[in-house]
Parts: structure tokens; C-alpha cells; sequence
């Protein structure tokens, strides 16, 4: 399987896995008020984000093979800082913060960003 390929099925696979993992998590009415620390979004506070921009990436390699084929970077760039600037990342954990609080907070402190990672350990 060539890897651009590779790229996309991941990212298409992992936005829908964490899209349905949170749908489920709201579903449920116990858990109003509080934080999904399921699934992908135990290692990741936005996997769906992080998967999304794994497919932008697969779509620019994909491009490598063509004439002008480095523009293709240009989206996954753009993305990206869409996602970390003010309208993507900040904006959601802000609101996340206002309707949480300190729940929310532990959960910044202890979960990576973007880039699914192993959590950090919970203050005891």
C-alpha cells in the first residue's frame, strides 16, 4: 500500500472513529457536564482535529508526484494553523473551559493538544 494512501485511510478511519466515540459520550445523559476521556480522546483533547489534518497531509503527498506538486503542502500548512490558531483549537477549549471548569482544565493538563500521546499522570 503506498504510503500517501496509508495517510488517508488513517485519518479517515481515526476522524470517524473519534466523531462516533463522542457522539456516543453525548448521548448519554450522565455524562452532561463533563469531559470524553474515551477512546482516541483519552490520548488526544482533538483527535477528530488531529485526523482531519492527517488527510490534508495525505492529499499534499499525494500531489508530490506532480509537476508543481509542493503547492499540495500548502494545505495541509494552512490547516494546520487554522486548527492551532484562533478559530480552530483556542476558541473550542475556551468554550470547553467556560462550560467545565476545573474538570476541563485537569483534562488539558493531563491530555496532549493535538498529536494523540499517552497522558500524563492525574495529580493524585
Amino acid at each position: 500500500m503506498c504510503v500517501p494512501l496509508l495517510y488517508w485511510l488513517v485519518g479517515m478511519v481515526g476522524e470517524a472513529v473519534a466523531d462516533h466515540q463522542l457522539s456516543a459520550f453525548k448521548k448519554n445523559p450522565e455524562n452532561h457536564g463533563k469531559t470524553c476521556r474515551a477512546g482516541l480522546w483519552k490520548y488526544s483533547r482533538h483527535p477528530n482535529y488531529f485526523f482531519d489534518w492527517l488527510v490534508w497531509v495525505a492529499f499534499a503527498v499525494f500531489a508530490l508526484a506532480s509537476p508543481w506538486g509542493w503547492l499540495g503542502a500548502i494545505s495541509p500548512a494552512l490547516m494546520l494553523y487554522f486548527l492551532l490558531g484562533d478559530t480552530g483549537i483556542p476558541a473550542t477549549e475556551a468554550q470547553a473551559v467556560r462550560s467545565r471548569g476545573n474538570e476541563y482544565r485537569e483534562y488539558q493538563r493531563t491530555t496532549s493538544t493535538f498529536i494523540p500521546w499517552f497522558p500524563k499522570k492525574e495529580r493524585a
